[in-house]
This record gives structure tokens, C-alpha cells and sequence, in this order.
């Protein structure tokens, strides 16, 4: 199964690619990682695009896909990938599309994971972590049993600059922007499936699952 996992900052993306992973034995790629790695093994985009980076400069879109296109003809990929993060705007998916048609893998479904951004800030907003031992906690959901210390080591609880509500709005108007438009992309090339990503955990992983049946029968 080849599948694109999209949604907002927070929706839980990573959590349900990491259990598609241990039960499909698919590989999750990111772009961040496949990137170092590619940077690290000395492959040929992966030169390319060192030559940017050592100048402090964004790697440009045909580079990136062409690691990307390096990264899903590995062994590992054979039965299947999760693309996480990628693409990100429309003319990274227009390339993708070239390169997956030229490689004969066309996509299977692009999973999005709706949200409510009100909820959603409230949701990341509430989340602190112990300055220790790095323990999370949530003042709505998984509070500590004493406020503001760590059940863990008794550590000082913080919340960090990712998880102030202005950094989330800024965080998910970005996506808006730049990824948000996929949508309506993948809609008109039928492969949209939206979920509730509002949902808890073991709900939202059933509902996947159902969509993911298709890629198995």
C-alpha cells in the first residue's frame, strides 16, 4: 500500500503512521529524514542538495523529490510507504504524481485527519513538560497530581514555545496556507479519504484501518 497521510500540526499524524508501520510493515518516510540520510550516504541528490544546505539556503522542490524518488525504490518500500509530510504544496504533488507514474507506483489513498482548530490549540495548548526528565502531561487530559511537578521525578513542569497558543495558530495558518489545498488536489484525483482526527487514538487507528482494507483486498 503507497499512502499520504495529511493533517494540521497536532492531529496525531504521528502517532497513527507509527501504528500503520508496526502492523503493515511499511516504512513511514519523512522528508527531514530522508534528507539527512540522503546528505549522510552521498547519493546523488543527496550531494545536491548538501550544496544548499551548506549555504544556508531551502533545498528547492526538484531535488527534494527526486530524494524522495531515490528513497521510495529501496528494498523496503517494496510492499509499501507512508508519506508523511510530503508533499506539501501543490507543485511538489504535481511532481510526485510525474514520478510515481513513472515508476509505476500510483497512490492508494490520502488519508486527512480533520480537526477543529479551535480544539486543536486548546488541545496542544494544555500539554507540559518536565524541564527533567522530559515527562509530558496535559492540565486538561493527563494533568500531574500536583500542579505544576512532575509525577515522574517531581521536576519543574514548562510549556514549551511550540505549544504557546500564538506559535499554534502561526503553526497551523502556515498549513493552511501551503498544504491545505492538497486537499481539494487529491479530491478531484480521487484518492481523498477525510477521518475525524478530533476522534481518540484507538478510534481514529480503527477508522484507518477500514480504509486501509481496501489496499489489502
Amino acid at each position: 500500500m503507497r499512502i499520504i497521510l495529511l493533517g494540521p500540526p497536532g492531529c496525531g499524524k504521528g502517532t497513527q503512521a507509527k501504528m500503520i508501520v508496526d502492523k503493515f510493515g511499511i516504512p513511514q518516510i519523512s522528508t527531514g529524514e530522508i534528507l539527512r540520510g540522503a546528505v549522510k550516504d552521498a547519493t546523488p541528490m543527496g550531494l545536491e542538495a548538501k550544496k544548499f544546505m551548506d549555504g544556508g539556503l531551502l533545498v528547492p522542490d526538484e531535488v527534494v523529490v527526486g530524494i524522495v524518488k531515490e528513497r521510495i525504490q529501496k528494498k523496503d518500500c517494496q510492499n509499501g510507504f507512508i508519506l508523511d509530510g510530503f508533499p506539501r504544496t501543490l507543485p511538489q504533488a504535481d511532481a510526485l504524481k510525474k514520478v510515481l507514474s513513472s515508476l509505476g507506483l500510483p497512490l492508494d489513498y490520502v488519508i486527512s485527519l480533520e480537526v477543529d482548530q479551535k480544539a486543536l490549540i486548546e488541545r496542544l495548548s494544555g500539554r507540559r513538560t518536565c524541564r527533567d526528565c522530559g515527562r509530558g502531561f496535559h492540565v486538561a487530559f493527563d494533568p500531574p497530581r500536583c500542579a505544576g511537578k512532575c509525577d515522574v521525578c517531581g521536576g519543574e513542569l514548562y510549556q514549551r514555545d511550540d505549544d504557546r497558543e500564538s506559535t499554534i495558530e502561526e503553526r497551523l495558518n502556515v498549513y493552511g496556507r501551503q498544504t491545505a489545498p492538497l486537499i481539494d488536489y487529491y479530491r478531484k484525483e480521487g484518492l481523498l479519504v477525510t477521518l475525524d482526527g478530533m476522534e481518540d487514538i484507538p478510534s481514529v487507528w480503527g477508522n484507518i484501518q477500514q480504509v486501509l482494507a481496501g489496499c489489502m483486498g
